[in-house]
C-alpha cells in the first residue's frame, strides 16, 4: 500500500514497516513449518530418544484436544484483554482482527513480542486512532498482560520456598526469581512518580529527547495501566485467563504423556522458563523450549516427560495463533482498506491524563 491509498471515508493508510508486510510474515511462515518439520523429523529419527518416541506414541488424544482449546481460550482471552485497553468502542470484529493478527506476528518475528506492538501500533494509527494514545496503551497493555505472570512468579515463590507449597523445590533459584518479579513490579508502579518529580530539560540532543519521550510513554503507559484495572474488570479477567488457559494447555501436555507436576511448581517453572523466548530468534524456538524442559526439569518433571509435554504444547502454542492471526492479518488488511477509519471513534479517549 501507498501512502496515497485511502479506506473508504477514512485516513491515509500509510506504508507497513517492510518487517511486518504480507511478504515478509509469510517468509517466516515458511521458515516456521520447515523448523517444526525438521524437530519432527529429527524426534523420529535419532538414536536415543526411544522413551521420548514411546511417550509420543502413547499420548492420550483427548488431553492432546485439551492442549488446543485450551490455546484457543489464551488467544481468545488476549483479544478481550486488547478491546478493554485501547478501546470498548471498538468493533468486536476489528478488535478480534487485530488482537489475533497481533499474536501471530509475535509469534513469526522474533523480537521478544514487539513484533504484534508495531504491527498493533500501525494497524491502529491507519484506523484512525492518534500516536500519543497508541504508544500510552501499548506500554499499559504489555504491563497488564504481564502482571500475572510476575505475580505469580512472586507469590508462588515464597509460598514455594516457605514450603507453603508441596514439590521439589530449589531453594535459591526459587528465591532470586520471586525477589526479581517483586523489584519488577515495585519498580514498574513507582515510574509515574519518579517521571512526575524528573525536571524536563530543555533542548538537548536527539538522544536525550528521545530518551524523554519514552521516559514519558513508560510513565504515561503506567497511569494508564491503573485507570484500565480501576474501571474494566474484564481486562484483569482476560490478562488472567491469557496466561491460566495457556498454562492448562501446558498441564495437559503433562496429562497426555502420563503425569504432571504439582500447580505450584509447574506454574512458577512455567513463569521462568518463558523467559527463554526474550532470545531473538524464530518464534522462540529452541529458548523458549529450552527454557520450559530445563525449568520443568529442575522443579522435578523427568527429562522425557517434560520435553513430550513441551513439544507438544509449544506445537498448539506456534501453530494456532500463526494459523488464525494469519487469517485475521489477510482480514485486517481488508478492514483498513475498505472501513471508514474502523478506530477513529476510540480518539476522544485520547486525552492528555494527569498523574
Amino acid at each position: 500500500m501507498s501512502a496515497s491509498t485511502h479506506a473508504r471515508g477514512g485516513p491515509p493508510v500509510g506504508e507497513m514497516p517492510e518487517e511486518l508486510s504480507p511478504r515478509h510474515l509469510g517468509r517466516r511462515l515458511l521458515e516456521l513449518a520447515v523448523l517444526i518439520g525438521v524437530v519432527a523429523a529429527l524426534i523420529s529419527a535419532l538414536p536415543g530418544l526411544g522413551d521420548l518416541r514411546n511417550r509420543f506414541a502413547h499420548a492420550n488424544g483427548i488431553y492432546v484436544a485439551l492442549i488446543g482449546a485450551a490455546e484457543i481460550g489464551s488467544l481468545l482471552s488476549y483479544v478481550l484483554v486488547f478491546r478493554e485497553v485501547f478501546c470498548r468502542r471498538m468493533s468486536w470484529r476489528f478488535g478480534y482482527q487485530l488482537g489475533m493478527a497481533e499474536q501471530a506476528t509475535n509469534v513469526l518475528l522474533p523480537t521478544g513480542g514487539a513484533g504484534g506492538l508495531a504491527l498493533g501500533a500501525w494497524a491502529l494509527r491507519q484506523g484512525g486512532m492518534s500516536t500519543n494514545y497508541i504508544a500510552r496503551r501499548s506500554v499499559a497493555m504489555f504491563v497488564i498482560t504481564s502482571i500475572p505472570n510476575f505475580a505469580s512468579c512472586a507469590v508462588l515463590g515464597l509460598l514455594l520456598v516457605a514450603r507453603v507449597l508441596p514439590g521439589q523445590v530449589p531453594v535459591v533459584v526459587t528465591a532470586v526469581f520471586a525477589a526479581l518479579a517483586i523489584a519488577a513490579m515495585a519498580l514498574a508502579a513507582s515510574l509515574p512518580r519518579f517521571h512526575a518529580r524528573a525536571r524536563p530539560h530543555e533542548g538537548g540532543g536527539r538522544i536525550r529527547r528521545a530518551w524523554e519521550r519514552i521516559a514519558a510513554a513508560l510513565a504515561d503507559g503506567v497511569s494508564d495501566t491503573r485507570t484500565v484495572l480501576r474501571g474494566r474488570p474484564l481486562a484483569i479477567c482476560g490478562a488472567i485467563g491469557y496466561l491460566g488457559f495457556d498454562v492448562l494447555a501446558l498441564s495437559a501436555a503433562f496429562a497426555a504423556f502420563g503425569g504432571g507436576l504439582p500447580v505450584g511448581p509447574l506454574v512458577f517453572a512455567y513463569v521462568i522458563g518463558q523467559l527463554g523466548g526474550l532470545i531473538p530468534v524464530p518464534a522462540g524456538i529452541g529458548g523458549t523450549d529450552g527454557g520450559l524442559i530445563g525449568a520443568l526439569v529442575l522443579y522435578g518433571s523427568p527429562l522425557s516427560q517434560a520435553a513430550a509435554a513441551v513439544l507438544a504444547y509449544r506445537a498448539f502454542q506456534l501453530g494456532l495463533p500463526a494459523l488464525l492471526g494469519a487469517i485475521a492479518f489477510v482480514q485486517l488488511r481488508r478492514t483498513l482498506r475498505t472501513a471508514a477509519a474502523p478506530a477513529e471513534l476510540c480518539t476522544p479517549l485520547a486525552e492528555p491524563i494527569t498523574t
